[in-house]
């Protein structure tokens, strides 16, 4: 089996040279990129923020004790965000910083996506440009004795490597639209329900000073 897979790897090499073997190998790459994405989305509950949501909306009505239960009930990785907002424990900007560093590793692995869509183009446009090469320096070998077939064969291998790398580029870039279309609907999520927690419309907001007070931070000067 391995032999057999070795040879088929001479032969592409050989149709459209070793340009084509490492788009092979990028799209491979590419292919577990996404399936790892895909599988980390999932586990983190990507998108699935229903018991979150009712908690912020329960808070944002004044229903503490309802928030605190619809809160223990969800299993979003946003949880401890919204945890640290309803408990006082941070500010607005202390709690963006909690949830960007949570989006960060989702994201990690989107510029190597995206590296990808750029370049693969230009990958098989250099492929492209050494087969033309290839095939012009066979038709001046050829001298006086042309051969259409030489030129249109050379011409034809040539292109492959093009269309190799728009069939990796393309898919590609579809994918991390996708990726990065979710992503910015977390974002929007996670900034509303922060301040939707921290200013909530029917009550009073979480006592981040007296938390502070509490843990040695001054009081303001005019107070006892």
């Amino acid at each position: 089996m391995i032999d057999a897979l070795l040879d088929r790897l001479r032969d592409i090499a050989e149709l459209g040279g070793p340009v084509v073997l490492l788009m092979i190998a990028v799209s491979i790459a590419t292919l577990a990129v996404v399936l790892y994405k895909l599988w980390q989305f999932a586990a983190a509950g990507v998108g699935r923020h229903a018991a979150l949501r009712d908690a912020v909306a329960a808070w944002d009505r004044g229903d503490r004790a309802e928030a605190r239960r619809a809160l223990d009930r969800s299993r979003s990785y946003l949880r401890p965000v919204i945890d640290m907002a309803m408990g006082g424990r941070a500010d607005a900007a202390r709690l963006e910083a909690e949830a960007e560093t949570r989006f960060a590793g989702l994201e990690r692995g989107f510029r190597f996506l995206d590296s990808v869509a750029q370049l693969s183009p230009l990958l098989g446009l250099f492929g492209t440009v050494l087969g033309m090469i290839s095939a012009f320096q066979a038709l001046q070998e050829a001298g006086s004795q042309v051969d259409p077939s030489i030129l249109a064969g050379g011409i034809w291998v040539a292109l492959l490597t093009t269309a190799a790398g728009l069939a990796v580029a393309m898919p590609t870039s579809l994918v991390l639209s996708w990726f990065e279309a979710r992503m910015e609907a977390e974002r929007v999520l996670a900034e509303k329900a922060v301040h939707t927690v921290l200013a909530p419309a029917g009550g009073d907001a979480p006592a981040t000073t007296h938390a502070m007070s509490a843990h040695g931070a001054p009081e303001r000067p005019g107070h006892a």
